[in-house]
């Protein structure tokens, strides 16, 4: 079986294809290496002869029709997905997200591709608390507070519109907060991270009071690939796994484990339009798949403590006074 994976140096991305390598006959990666990419990601697979990679762009057609032509399924990652750049430069985001996912959907009907996984966010939704919803379900309306989740959700539509018009058979995945191996400096938990190793303020936008749900990047890949297997046309499965966390309780447990003191937190102002609550009722993916999280979160977030403390080569280039800055909305990304 041959599968594409789109955006496959990405954070969730390589670790779904570290994860999967095994189990298909080959594994085209297609990614434009911008800024969520990192070609050292997947040194330990690249040997591997299965593995091929091309660099390109989603939203190149003539691309990625040629480089699906044989493939068995299509697993869209690739995205622009730090919120606070969409705030600064939404247009890169309709390009990546909107027009690169119509680009993969008009190649897998032209070349009958046999599945096309469409990774999102549980971002969609909107603010729980705002619209007096306790945990979104999969049928609940999407209401997005951001250029990057409406995106998103714009890209879902498309895709379920292509699954009942034109009957590929798409899958729409929504997973809640991921943190792990290899994810950008940019994110909360390695940003944390980074800056409590060199003892440098760690920012909490507006206190650090909104609430999400977790889950470790391991989980949410082996839920993918359940999803995969025994997922249905047309179908959205929302992927989650512990309880709710501020995240300031996120940041404490990550100094707690550097042994960092609670007063390197530092109220900053909130980013424009920020959700204060993220919840999603993921009990359908376990009645209809059979998939339910394996990882402790303690346990998860002492691992991504280890890893990024004994990996300091790999992040050393990119955590830079911009990635780790702390309020990167106020900065002009050019992509």
């Amino acid at each position: 079986m041959r599968v594409v994976v789109t955006g496959g140096l990405g954070f969730i991305g390589s670790n779904f294809i570290r994860h999967t390598i095994s189990k298909f006959d080959e594994v085209l990666n297609i990614d434009n290496l911008s800024y969520g990419s990192n070609r050292r990601n997947l040194d330990d697979v690249k040997v591997v002869r299965k593995y091929k990679f091309v660099r390109g762009s989603t939203w190149d057609g003539g691309l990625v029709t040629r480089i699906s032509r044989k493939a068995d399924i299509i697993v869209n990652f690739a995205a622009e997905s730090h919120v606070d750049r969409s705030i600064s430069n939404p247009e890169s985001f309709v390009k990546s997200n909107i027009l690169g996912t119509f680009r993969l959907l008009e190649a897998a009907r032209k070349n009958n591709v046999g599945t096309f996984l469409h990774v999102s966010t549980d971002e969609v939704y909107g603010d729980a608390d705002s619209r007096n919803i306790n945990s979104f379900k999969e049928d609940d309306s999407t209401w997005p507070s951001n250029p990057y989740s409406a995106t998103k959700a714009s890209a879902e539509s498309l895709v379920l519109s292509y699954c009942r018009t034109y009957g590929l058979k798409c899958i729409v995945t929504r997973c809640s907060n991921n943190f792990g191996p290899y994810q950008s400096p940019e994110k909360l938990v390695p940003k944390t991270i980074i800056r409590a190793l060199s003892n440098q303020r760690i920012p909490l936008y507006g206190g650090g009071t909104q609430k999400r749900s977790w889950i470790y990047v391991l989980d949410h890949v082996e839920a993918l690939e359940a999803v995969l297997h025994r997922g249905r046309s047309g179908q959205i499965y929302n992927i989650s796994a512990w309880g709710e966390l501020t995240n300031q309780e996120i940041v404490e447990k990550v100094l707690l484990l550097l042994g960092k003191p609670d007063d390197l937190m530092e109220t900053t102002e909130d980013r424009p339009g920020h959700d204060r609550r993220y919840s999603i009722d993921f009990s359908k993916v376990s009645a209809q798949i059979g998939w339910h999280p394996r990882y402790d979160l303690d346990n998860a977030i002492e691992e991504t403590v280890n890893w990024y403390t004994a990996n300091r080569t790999w992040w050393a280039r990119t955590a830079t006074a911009r990635t780790l800055h702390p309020a990167p909305w106020k900065l002009k990304w050019s992509k």
